[in-house]
């Protein structure tokens, strides 16, 4: 007996509900990790004072010194260095593959590039060590495990997601903009910058600030390649620590206020990604609406 109307919509009913049942499951997964993170750390702020948590430079959980601004810098600095090298090469690869590249390279070099993506960070992290930090420190000076091969490394590895969103990006552009652009007299490249990377400017945004979520929450490679030095960055051969660098170094041992330090430093890195996002996401916006 063929199934009826009613059947159908309560079907349908049925896996609207279970569907919106997983969302709502994920949604609530990220709530109790964020509430987690909060019970731990939080007492640790209120007791030493937000004020010293946050600007003092001395970290030393064994004298009761429990200062993160050098690691906050540090994580900045990382995260806009890894920016400015991975940014504009994705997206000049994006380009590429988009405007200028064959149907046949293409088919060739994108699955290339989002393999990537599957390298473990650790292995990031060993040939840094082995090729990268060498050349720094022979070629431009210090110790070669500094903030310039962590902003290396990491604008490597921010590459897949940049490169992959941002194309998606520009083939969701319209070819109408393009033979628009074309008919006016525009160049094959002046119609990609004023046209094409303009009106995909939006998921272009939206590509970065993924990779700078991948950027600054990265662990392994950073932490090979730093140089795990517990002060402010001068130069940008100096040795660094991390936000997540200094959790994953000291959680194993950690115990007490230490452990509660390192829990409320998972705080500070989770509104740090938000805010991130956010700023990101209101640029995006307002340039949509221009």
């Amino acid at each position: 007996m063929p199934a009826t109307a009613a059947d159908i919509r309560k079907k349908e009913k049925i896996i609207q509900r279970v569907f919106l049942i997983i969302a709502f499951s994920s949604l609530f997964s990220l709530f109790l990790i964020a509430l987690f993170i909060f019970i731990e750390g939080f007492p640790m702020i209120m007791k030493v004072g937000l004020k010293d948590f946050l600007l003092s430079t001395r970290w030393s959980p064994t004298r009761g010194h429990y200062g993160i601004f050098a690691m906050i810098v540090s994580s900045f600095w990382v995260t806009i260095g890894a920016l400015l090298f991975g940014g504009p090469l994705g997206l000049m690869c994006s380009i590429f593959l988009v405007e200028f590249a064959s149907a046949r390279w293409r088919a060739i070099i994108k699955p290339a590039l989002e393999l990537l993506a599957g390298i473990p960070s650790v292995v990031y992290g060993f040939l840094g060590v082995v090729y990268l930090v060498p050349l720094v420190r022979d070629y431009l000076g210090g110790p070669g495990l500094s903030l310039l091969t962590s902003c290396i490394i990491l604008g490597i590895m921010i590459l897949p997601t940049v490169i992959s969103i941002s194309v998606d990006a520009l083939v969701a552009v319209p070819n109408s903009y393009r033979e628009a652009a074309f008919s006016l007299g525009g160049t094959r490249w002046q119609t990609t910058y004023m046209v094409t990377v303009h009106a995909a400017k939006s998921g272009i945004i939206t590509a970065l600030v993924l990779g700078m979520g991948r950027a600054v929450g990265e662990t392994m490679a950073v932490i090979m390649i730093s140089g795990n030095a517990l002060k402010i960055p001068t130069s940008i051969l100096d040795p660094i620590r991390t936000m997540t660098s200094n959790i994953a170094l000291e959680m194993g041992y950690a115990s007490g206020m230490h452990r509660q330090a390192l829990f409320a430093t998972g705080i500070v890195l989770f509104f740090f990604v938000m805010a991130l996002n956010t700023i990101a996401t209101l640029f995006a916006r307002r340039k949509a609406i221009k």
